[in-house]
């Protein structure tokens, strides 16, 4: 039984992102789950006070995977929201672009006994964005986002554009998506984009995440910040 009427969740993956979310909300008390700290939050949207989850799942996959799933189960919400980061293909996508992501894809599956491609397909999402109204509040990039347990390897990123067409990649988008797809929850994933990863590299691998921290940092505050007015474009 849910504790409040919950109609809005909204989940956080990596640690530097969650340092954010939690400096914004711990004022309203932070609770422990088996996955991370969460609280509820009164957002004002449009004129009125929305009641709101917001939950550290983890990185990676299988923490996104589990937590999404502990989310629906323990406040039923009508929409998922992840705000998060992700790293940009050089020459694809700008630094601190949004990504308002249509699709996901889990790209670090290989199959050498069976058909690969519908190994993927298998945990490809299409998300359905025909409840969100237009205008949005902030310039985007719609598109499709690449998960994998990885960084991003600069040698690959010619192929992974050239096969998939994609623009960035994360950790953990995919398999959000996947859950909340098969819980026919309403899903929505913005992420922006810390750092670009090219033929030259990664400008965030250079053995410290001072530059990704401080990316995240920027990225996270853009997104809360809009985050009443993406919750305004709802169409309940």
């Amino acid at each position: 039984m849910c504790e409040t009427q919950i109609r809005v969740a909204v989940v956080v993956s990596a640690g530097q992102e969650w340092d954010s979310a939690r400096e914004r909300f711990a004022r309203h008390g932070l609770s422990q789950s088996p996955y991370g700290e969460w609280c509820i939050a009164q957002i004002h949207v449009a004129g009125r006070a929305e009641p709101v989850v917001f939950f550290h799942e983890g990185w990676g996959k299988i923490a996104a995977a589990a937590a999404t799933q502990y989310v629906i189960d323990r406040w039923q919400p009508q929409l998922i929201v992840n705000l998060g980061t992700c790293g940009g293909f050089e020459g694809a996508i700008a630094r601190e672009a949004v990504v308002l992501v249509e699709r996901t894809l889990v790209y670090d599956i290989i199959e050498q006994m069976g058909d690969p491609e519908a190994a993927l397909r298998h945990y490809a999402t299409d998300l359905d964005l025909s409840w969100l109204a237009e205008p949005y509040p902030m310039p985007v990039q719609r598109g499709l986002l690449l998960s994998g347990d990885r960084d991003l390897v600069a040698e690959e990123v010619p192929v992974l554009r050239a096969r998939f067409g994609a623009a960035a990649g994360d950790w953990e988008s995919g398999a959000i998506a996947y859950v909340a797809a098969r819980n026919k929850v309403r899903c929505l994933i913005l992420r922006g984009v810390t750092d670009l990863v090219g033929a030259g590299g990664g400008e965030a691998y250079d053995g410290t995440v001072d530059f990704f921290r401080a990316q995240a940092r920027i990225v996270m505050t853009r997104l809360l910040d809009a985050l009443p007015a993406w919750l305004a474009c709802v169409r309940w």
